[in-house]
């Protein structure tokens, strides 16, 4: 007996629309059209999942704090914002790499863990806290060379969307 194929798209979509993920950011994008991007890839992600986009305000007078001041301050804020069921992931340069194909599976494998909200986080310029590395579930590297952070922002919210066309078998990603 075959599962009719419109109760299977049912069931995926139940399973992602009960998982959220949500993107943290340190500081504003100022370049309006990162923010018209962004926000394409936002509303596409809409068809497979719960996303969010928080940003935390960049810290005031963070010149006359040194990197580690810094760092503390910010994952103060990042920690602030965690519920205790979120799963923390970091963009970090340091992490795992991943091709499309691999993250769509990474994807896949934290909403069959139940997650319900998965936590991708971009530090500010100098990385993140002690705390808020020994917080996390996992950290992923974009690439080896170094992208601006906001770029990033762009870069992370296309992959997810990616991801799940990718998951959907939709034509948007070419192998």
């Amino acid at each position: 007996m075959s599962i009719p194929w419109a109760c299977l798209i049912f069931e995926w979509n139940q399973l992602f629309l009960n998982m959220q993920i949500t993107l943290l950011a340190i500081g504003k994008t100022d370049k309006s059209e990162l923010e018209e991007l962004i926000s394409v890839y936002e509303k596409r992600l809409k068809h497979y999942v719960k996303f969010q986009m928080e940003i935390i305000p960049d810290i005031k007078n963070r010149k006359n704090l040194s990197e580690a001041q810094q760092k503390e301050k910010e994952g103060e804020l990042i920690l602030a914002q965690l519920q205790p069921t979120d799963t923390l992931i970091l963009l970090d340069e340091k992490g795992k790499q991943y091709t499309s194909m691999d993250f769509a599976q990474f994807l896949q494998k934290q909403m069959n863990s139940g997650i319900k909200n998965l936590v991708l986080v971009i530090g500010g310029p100098y990385g993140f806290s002690d705390a808020i590395y020994a917080k996390s579930s996992g950290k992923i590297s974009l690439s080896k060379m170094t992208f601006s952070h906001q770029m990033i922002r762009l870069f992370i919210v296309e992959q997810i969307y990616r991801g799940f066309t990718i998951l959907r078998n939709e034509p948007y990603h070419h192998q």
